[in-house]
């Protein structure tokens, strides 16, 4: 069963970056598309950022578009989230998640991916 784990999250300094790793263990993870999501409290769960597999094509929701960066390394089994540019909007818990395998696309419905880790905060304060 594939098992995802975040890591990188911390409190940070408006402007300031993170990068945040999500991990996998129990299967390659370059078979699967793989989606960042975070949740603020009170608000629901938003898809921010996503890395389809095979072709490795990234997408962007508007709110981040310009901050975040996606990337892979399937050696490392490990995706990365390069946020720059933070702000206190973006306080929240960041979760990773993987489509089933049989799907390549990228979405950010939330009920499109099946695993999932269990987040890294994500603070912003001055």
């Amino acid at each position: 069963q594939l098992q995802l784990v975040e890591s990188g999250g911390g409190l940070v300094q408006p402007g300031g970056s993170l990068r945040l790793s999500c991990t996998a263990s129990g299967f390659t993870l370059d078979v699967y598309t793989i989606g960042w999501f975070r949740q603020a409290p009170g608000k629901e769960r938003e898809g921010v950022s996503c890395i389809q597999r095979s072709d490795g094509s990234t997408d962007y929701a508007d709110s981040v578009k310009g901050r975040f960066t996606i990337s892979r390394d399937n050696e490392k089994k490990t995706v990365y989230l390069q946020i720059n540019s933070l702000q206190p909007e973006d306080t929240a818990v960041y979760y990773c998640a993987a489509r089933p395998t049989i799907f390549r696309l990228c979405t950010f419905r939330a009920a499109d991916y099946i695993s999932w880790g269990r987040g890294t905060q994500v603070t912003v304060s001055s």
